[in-house]
């Protein structure tokens, strides 16, 4: 029997969780029993299995794992997959004396991306390979690899099936390639955050730490480590994600530091539940919510200024908030800014922090800013407690 993955199965491959087609595998008796019910479902489980290790990108260990449930698709009794440069695996029958020449199969199809149905010498009468179906692997309109069908005929049924099959590994490939890319983003994006902090509070801390070295030398040394731990945390280099506690706790050396150099004049309220402190939220999406309410809750009034930190938590999600008592802005321009048209003077990721929250969760999932001249300001975060791709290592 020869498998068809056709683009209505790519489309709810890419859109649904393996647990939902467990379901719907576990339910078949339900949905129906025909053969052509059984065969949909059976491709798709079968198709489902061959995703996550392609999804790591074309590589050895991810081709040998997938390369049974692509052959199983397939119906073929062996299974090859080329990149540019070498033999990644060869899964089936006819390994002692096809598999040594696998690569030179693939070599017309890396070299110019066509389809090739080649007749193959085997002395082997017993052996149920004759041809071979070669099928370019393309990502960004390049070749990067070749899947081989081995079968008795190349049948125009298996062609079109190795086409198909091509087309849905394709589809994993560039899928593996926008992950790397979110991934470089999102580093450059950090490198970007660490950029636009530090250099505004580096100078602020130590120029604190200096005024009480000869005032209260145990003053300073304690202020001193607080800011080695801070700044440990903020650039450090594994990791996308950290844990709401460590981003909390930086944040505290941060407020530490603060109320050194404005004494009572910062006050700050936390209220954190500490259900949600285990949740993985993306690093250093916090802090600058924080040096902002600050900034602008401190640095541009007179008198007392006042800030509130809050943790809920809301079921499936986590909520969070900072509010400042400050001078506020005009909504307007806050648009612009998280539109990143504006980029304030001193201006500390705003605009940066809303994007990597979009990237990581969904447009759904941005900075939420209730804001106002003369009216304060309050940035509101809603964040899932578990999200696929999401953990704190």
């Amino acid at each position: 029997m020869e498998y068809v993955v056709g683009s209505a199965v790519v489309a709810v491959l890419v859109g649904v969780p393996a647990i939902v087609l467990w379901r719907v595998l576990r339910g078949r008796r339900e949905l129906g029993t025909s053969p052509a019910e059984r065969a949909t479902f059976e491709t798709l489980h079968t198709a489902s299995l061959a995703a996550p290790p392609l999804r790591a990108g074309l590589t050895e260990d991810g081709a040998e794992r997938a390369s049974r449930h692509l052959r199983a698709l397939l119906n073929s009794p062996a299974l090859a997959i080329a990149d540019a440069e070498r033999l990644l695996v060869y899964d089936g029958e006819g390994d002692d004396h096809h598999a040594e020449h696998a690569f030179e199969h693939a070599a017309a199809t890396l070299e110019d991306g066509r389809i090739q149905v080649l007749t193959l010498d085997c002395d082997l009468l017993e052996c149920p390979i004759r041809q071979a179906v070669v099928v370019p692997l393309t990502t960004d309109d390049r070749v990067v690899g070749a899947l081989i069908a081995y079968s008795q005929s190349a049948s125009a049924g298996l062609v079109r099936a190795a086409q198909e099959v091509a087309g849905w590994v394709d589809s994993q490939l560039e899928l593996a390639e926008l992950d790397r890319s979110r991934t470089r983003l999102m580093e450059a994006e950090v490198r970007a955050l660490r950029a636009q902090i530090s250099p505004h509070f580096i100078y602020n801390s130590l120029t604190t730490i200096a005024s009480f070295v000869r005032t209260d030398p145990e003053r300073a040394r304690e202020l001193l480590l607080e800011f080695a731990d801070f700044t440990r945390y903020s650039f450090r280099r594994h990791g996308e994600f950290t844990t709401l506690a460590e981003e909390l706790r930086s944040i505290d050396r941060y407020l530490i530091l603060e109320r050194a150099r404005f004494g009572d004049q910062l006050q700050v309220t936390l209220r954190i539940a500490p259900e949600v402190l285990p949740v993985a939220v993306p690093f250093l999406c916090l802090q600058p919510l924080v040096e902002n309410a600050v900034r602008h809750g401190l640095e541009s009034r007179n008198g007392v200024g006042r800030i509130t930190i809050v943790a809920e938590d809301a079921g499936a999600e986590c909520r969070i908030s900072v509010e400042d008592d400050g001078l506020g802005m005009d909504p307007d321009r806050l648009r612009l800014i998280l539109a990143g048209e504006i980029v304030p003077a001193g201006g500390v990721g705003l605009a940066n922090v809303d994007e990597r929250l979009r990237q990581v969760y969904g447009d759904e999932y941005g900075l939420v800013v209730e804001t106002g001249e003369g009216a304060g300001t309050k940035v509101n975060i809603r964040l899932p407690k578990y999200h696929p791709g999401v953990s704190a290592r």
